[in-house]
C-alpha cells in the first residue's frame, strides 16, 4: 500500500490547515462586526427620527423665564409664512402669562433692510405683545448662533434660571431644544400647530433633522453648525 497523499495546502488527507482556516475566520468576524455596527447605526438613526417626530407633536408649554421664537425668512420687514406661523403661536402663548419676556431671533442677509428679529418684533407688537417685553437677538445666522446669543442676553439680565420655551416648526423643535441645552439654557419646546411645512416637505425636513440630531449628539451642535452652516 503506497504512502497517503498529502496536499501541500492542506493537512493530512486533505484536511484544511490552520493557516487556511484563519483568513476565513477573520473575514467572518469582520463581516459580523460590520453588520452589528451597521445595525446599531441604523437603529440609532431611526431612534433619532422618532424623537424628532415626538418632540414636534408634544407641547411642553409651561411657566418659564422667556419664550424664544426661532427666526426664519423675512421679506423687507414682513415675516415669511413660515415665520408668521411661529409668531402666531407666540401670540397665543403670550396672554397665558407663561413668561415675562419674548426673545425674537435672527439676523439678516446682505442687502436686507430688516433683520428677522426686527420683523418678528413688529409682527408681535401688532398682536398685543408689548415692545418692552421683547428682546431682540438680531445677529445670529444659524440656530446655534442665535441660541448662544439668547443665553448671553438672559445672563446679562440675570433672568431666573434661564429656562426657555422654544417656539419653532415641529421638525425643528428637538434640535433647537438640544442646542439650547448645550449653550446652558433649560429648554422646553412648543411647536407651532400651524406650520406651513407639511406633507412631503415636512417628511424631508424630519429626515434631515434626524441626521443632524444623531450627529450633533455625538460631535456637539456647535461643531455641527460650523461645518454645515
Amino acid at each position: 500500500m503506497g504512502d497517503a497523499t498529502v496536499d501541500e495546502r492542506s493537512g493530512a488527507f486533505g484536511t484544511p490547515s490552520a493557516g487556511m482556516r484563519r483568513p476565513h475566520t477573520r473575514a467572518r468576524r469582520m463581516l459580523t462586526a460590520g453588520l452589528a455596527i451597521g445595525t446599531l447605526l441604523v437603529g440609532y438613526y431611526f431612534l433619532s427620527l422618532w424623537q424628532v417626530y415626538s418632540a414636534g407633536t408634544s407641547d411642553q408649554a409651561r411657566e418659564v423665564d422667556a419664550i424664544v421664537v426661532m427666526g426664519a425668512a423675512q421679506y423687507d420687514g414682513r415675516p415669511s409664512p413660515q415665520l408668521a406661523a411661529r409668531l402666531d403661536h407666540v401670540a397665543t402663548l403670550w396672554p397665558q402669562g407663561l413668561a415675562p419676556i419674548v426673545v425674537v431671533t435672527g439676523g439678516n442677509q446682505p442687502g436686507d433692510r430688516f433683520t428677522e428679529a426686527d420683523a418678528s418684533a413688529a409682527y408681535l407688537i401688532e398682536r398685543g405683545v408689548p415692545d418692552n417685553a421683547i428682546l431682540r437677538e438680531d445677529r445670529g445666522a444659524t440656530s446655534y448662533e442665535s441660541l448662544e446669543r439668547v443665553a448671553a442676553l438672559l445672563e446679562a439680565r440675570s433672568v431666573g434660571d434661564h429656562s426657555v420655551l422654544v417656539v419653532t416648526d415641529p421638525y425643528h423643535t428637538l434640535r433647537s431644544k438640544l442646542i439650547a441645552e448645550e449653550v446652558g439654557l433649560t429648554a422646553y419646546g412648543s411647536p407651532t400647530p400651524t406650520s406651513v411645512v407639511t406633507g412631503a416637505r415636512s417628511l424631508e425636513r424630519h429626515v434631515w433633522e434626524a441626521g443632524g440630531v444623531a450627529i450633533g449628539r455625538v460631535t456637539g451642535f456647535g461643531w455641527l453648525s460650523d461645518v454645515t452652516d
